[in-house]
């Protein structure tokens, strides 16, 4: 219980990326969180990630408000024409050739989202996992598949998240390439760097999603 309220106190949220970078631009934001939040670093790829979500939550025993909640985040390439990098995707579900992982508060996110970074263009949509950089026709031919961005990680964490057991989970990325705008190497162009000073702007939404776990479901 939280001291003096009688409420239950929420559930610990584990927010998971791969790169040392996105993990640079998470730790910034960590005041005004609901309850114990951990930031996460997988390392890159399914492998990895599914490997170090695995690990986080078996030592991770339930909270009082119930299993860890985990969101996905960090970096994606863009598969619809017309993104650009900096804009925001909202993941509806995560795909991967293992299968599908449905996302939990999905409307929610993205008005938090438009909240807290107000000039960005927001996508919600599948999320597609892949084990390795995606580039050209294999962009094309995703994206008529009916996903709306891929990474490497996002998949494969949500997917051992609820295995570990039943709970929230989620998964924003935002977009550092895009169909017309390829990138070589995130953090040395234009995009990259946009994609980071966005990435710190996101960890209230994230806040605000936690926090609705708590309330009563009419």
């Amino acid at each position: 219980m939280t001291a003096g309220t009688g409420t239950p106190a929420p559930a610990p949220l584990l927010i998971a990326c791969a790169l040392g970078i996105e993990r640079l631009a998470l730790r910034g934001g960590l005041g005004g969180a609901a309850g114990p939040v951990t930031v996460l670093r997988t390392g890159m790829g399914p492998q990895a990630a599914e490997r170090a979500v695995t690990r986080a939550l078996g030592g991770v025993p339930p909270g009082p408000g119930g299993e860890t909640a985990v969101i996905a985040t960090g970096f994606c390439a863009g598969l619809a024409p017309g993104m650009h990098p900096g804009d925001l995707v909202v993941a509806d579900e995560t795909r991967d050739p293992a299968g599908r992982t449905e996302c939990a508060g999905v409307e929610l996110l993205a008005k938090e989202l438009a909240r807290v970074a107000p000039r960005r263009v927001i996508h919600t949509g599948p999320l597609v996992g892949s084990d390795h950089v995606v580039r050209g026709a294999e962009r094309g031919a995703l994206h008529a598949a009916g996903a709306l961005a891929v990474d490497m990680e996002s998949a494969a964490t949500l997917r051992s998240a609820v295995r570990a057991g039943a709970r929230p989970v989620a998964a924003v990325r935002v977009v550092v390439d895009a169909p017309e705008h390829e990138l070589v190497r995130i953090g040395t162009l234009r995009g990259g760097i946009s994609a980071f000073r966005v990435l710190r702007t996101v960890l209230p939404a994230f806040f605000e999603w936690h926090r609705s776990l708590l309330l009563p479901r009419r």
